[in-house]
Parts: structure tokens; sequence; C-alpha cells
């Protein structure tokens, strides 16, 4: 009889911790990538009363097992770059940079609720930082997602600097309009030595597009289109300077037509430009240079520039219009002559000044894009995930930081959409996996259970003092 108290009492503490485990997950229910957990009750090694196998009392109930539920939490949209949320396997790797702990822990999180700090790093709420792998030259101009070191590390974001780059190419796409006049007077430079031509009786249809130096100084250089005769045209390349001191010199080797020819402004600034020429044909479709030749990429048109300001000198330029006929190309989707007005279509260089630093993205591999004020964008890094074998045994350390157990095992650590590793959703989060209504029955069973243990106490006690009266 004394052991139904034993029994019903290890029913009331089980059944209390149980609903202990459920308070835990109610009240987190609004904690971002919160996994909730599950008390797992068994029973008590029973007591035989009799000699055979099925004669045996159980002695309680305990909890074997508290479990972590690592199901999917459904996401909310917060359009902040910074929030991350993991769309299947994986936990987010950070750690403490051992200011606030000697231990220099790693932990792991679901929860992506990230920010970046004053120094730069990608950190938690509560400032452990996010690991990932860095670009190996944070400064080159030519950062892709194959450059990333093969070591985890902080995520640093401050990258300030994004350097200037030379143009080296411009493609243009124009229509030139077929209607226009036959022009047979030649193409001169202004004498005053600033490269530009006022003359709209030298020239057709003129645009112009900005070219970047070394040191990322933005210089303009104008095409003056002129219509020598049916389906052929001249077009002219003035460099405007803006000192005495700047100069532009022709790659006569390398003009399109083959014969380029320069016009050289009198004043002591001297001021030189390139003749390329065009030919169509009956369908408005580029064909070659003037000469009927064949034009190569070793013979596309291009100027030497002699900038100012200790840059990089001379520089070379080359300009395309595009895969002509003779090129091995349909002559379409380039530069075309049609009867329309002359308009530019699509012009592109590959030059940029410097800029700084303005914000960071991520993709769904989690590689990380950083934007600069001169329009650049590069990849800078790549986040890294980590899973476990068994993330049941998983530690809890608080703040929705769990770290590994021998019980885990290691982490196996990779990118996302890699080794069995979910994606990465930028500008979420995901919220706790708590289910309330589960939660109340769960609530409601362990009351009851709970008020029929202390009811047997109630009963054994009642019984217990029929027995004391028997002797009175």
């Amino acid at each position: 009889m004394i052991t139904s108290l034993w029994t019903a009492v290890s029913g009331m503490n089980s059944n209390s911790t149980s609903l202990g485990v459920v308070g835990d997950n109610i009240a987190n229910m609004n904690t971002t990538g919160f996994k909730s957990s599950r008390a797992e009750f068994g029973d008590i090694l029973s007591q035989a009363i009799i000699g055979t196998g099925s004669g045996q009392v159980g002695k309680g109930s305990y909890i074997t097992n508290i479990n972590a539920l690592f199901t999917q939490g459904s996401f909310i949209t917060t359009n902040n770059p910074t929030d991350l949320a993991i769309d299947g396997n994986g936990f987010f790797i950070v750690k403490d940079d051992g200011s606030t702990t000697a231990s220099n822990s790693t932990y792991y999180t679901r929860a992506g609720n990230f920010n970046i700090d004053k120094g730069g790093y990608l950190v938690t709420s509560s400032g452990l930082r996010v690991q990932g792998y860095m670009a190996t030259d944070i400064s080159s101009s030519s950062l892709s997602s194959t450059s990333l070191s093969g070591n985890l590390t902080d995520i640093k974001t401050d990258m300030s600097i994004s350097p200037a780059k030379e143009t080296n190419n411009v493609d243009w796409k124009v229509n030139l309009n077929s209607s226009a006049s036959i022009i047979t007077a030649a193409f001169t430079l202004d004498g005053n030595g600033d490269g530009v031509n006022s003359d709209p009786a030298n020239y057709n249809y003129s645009t112009s597009t900005t070219i970047y130096d070394s040191q990322g100084g933005a210089h303009d250089v104008t095409a003056y289109y002129t219509k020598t005769a049916n389906n052929k045209w001249q077009v002219h390349y003035a460099y405007q300077q803006s000192t005495s001191s700047s100069t532009l010199t022709l790659a006569t080797s390398q003009t399109l037509s083959g014969t380029g020819t320069t016009s050289t402004a009198t004043d002591t600034s001297a001021v030189s430009g390139v003749t390329q020429t065009l030919v169509f044909n009956s369908a408005g479709n580029l064909v070659s240079d003037g000469t009927g030749t064949s034009v190569s990429a070793s013979t596309e048109p291009s100027m030497s520039f002699n900038f100012l300001g200790g840059v990089q000198t001379p520089q070379k330029i080359t300009f395309d219009f595009g895969k002509s006929i003779n090129q091995g190309g349909s002559g379409a989707n380039t530069t075309e002559q049609l009867a329309v007005s002359s308009q530019v279509l699509d012009v592109s260089q590959d030059g940029n000044s410097s800029g700084t630093f303005t914000s960071i993205a991520f993709d769904s591999y989690g590689k990380i894009s950083a934007t600069y004020t001169n329009g650049q964008t590069k990849v800078i890094g790549q986040l890294a995930l980590a899973r476990f074998n068994d993330p049941n045994g998983l530690k809890k350390d608080g703040a929705n930081m769990f770290s590994s157990t021998p019980s885990s095992g290691d982490a196996i650590i990779n990118t996302a959409q890699t080794s069995g590793l979910g994606s990465i959703d930028a500008g979420a989060l995901e919220q706790s996996n708590v289910d309330l209504g589960s939660e109340f029955v769960t609530m409601i069973t362990d009351q009851r259970a709970y008020e029929a243990n202390s009811k047997s106490i109630q009963t054994t006690d009642e019984m217990l003092q029929t027995v004391i009266g028997l002797k009175r």
C-alpha cells in the first residue's frame, strides 16, 4: 500500500515536468526560430509479486527524455536584407569572439535575425558573429563566388571602397537614319582645342558616352556620325579635353577602316580623333568596314588617351558596333540603318569610378553580394551551414543557441543547398514551430493526469486511515 503512494508521487512529478515543457513552449511561441520540445514518458522498473513473468506491478512513471522537435517553422517576410531563414535542414554557425567569455565557443542556431555591428561584422541579436567563407581578396575588382577561402571565419561586410576600373571597351548599338542627307564636307574639329564639333554641316548625328581612367575619373567621348554615301557612314570620335595638358593620340593601326583619318585642331592644345567607316546592306544590316575587308577583334577601332593626375597612361579603349556579316554574324542585333530617327539603342562600357559600400544581399545559396555607390555589385563571401546526424543530441544553451555533444556528433559543415542542407530565404525569419492547439491538449492531459495521481494518494491515505482505525 505504501508503494502506491510513491507510484502516485512519480506520476505527479513526471506530469509536472511535462507541464513545465508545455509552459516553455507556449512562452516561446513568438521566439524567432524556436524549436518546441516534447516530454517523453517511461515506466519505472516493475516489481514481481508472484513468480511468473506476468505477475508484476509497475512502480510509476518518469521522464525518459525531453526531445526538441526540429520541424520547419513558418516564415514571416520582413524585407530586412540581414534577416535570414533556412528552408530545410541546417543551422547557422555563430561564434563568440572571446570578448564576453574566455571559451571562444561555437554555437548553432535557426534564428536568423542578424544585423551588422559597428565593426562591420554580421552578428546575432546577442552579438555572436556569424561564420562563413570570405573572398580571398576583398579589394579585388574581379571578385567572384569562386574566390572564397577554405576556412570558416567571421563574416565581415564593411568593404568601404570598390576600386575604380579603367574603361577598355565600349560597345555601341545605334540606329542610323537611312533617310539622312549625304554630307560631302570634310569633318574637322573646332580650333579651340576642346574636341567639340559645333558645326551641324559636318555630321548627321552625335552622341556621347562617359569613360573612366584608372583612378575613376570620368571623361566624355563624343561620336559624330556622318553619312558619306548611300549605306555608308563615317564615325568620328573626339575627346573633350578639360585642360591643355590632357591629350589624345590615335592608334591608326587599329582603326576599323584600316585607313583611319586624323583631324587635329590648330590650337596648341592638341586634340586628335579617329575615323571609323560603317557599311550596311540594303536591309540595313551591318556588313563591314568601308574597304570591304572582314573585321576581326584585332582591328576594332581604338584610341589611346593620356589623362592627368598620375593615372595609368596611355589608356587604350576599343569601340565595337557589333558583329557584322563579314565577321560571321547575321548583321542583326547590332548597329543598324533603318528609316527611323537616329538613336542610341544600347551602350555599355566596362569601366567604373570608385565607390563606397552601401548594402549587402544574400541569395538562396548564402552568397553575399555587396553593393557600392558606383553601381557595382560583388560577391564578397558565403554563409556556412551545419547539420548533425542526431540533432536531438544537441545541448540547449539559451538565446536560441545549441552546442554539439557526443550524442549529436560533430557538425557537418558546408554551404546552402549542398550535402543535404537547405536553402537561404533572405528578408524573412523562421517563426517558432509551436502548435498552440497541441500544447493546450497536452496541458489538459497533464493537468488531469496530475489530478488523478493526487487522487491516488488521497485514496491510499484513506485506506491507511482505515487500517489504522482497525485497532481502537
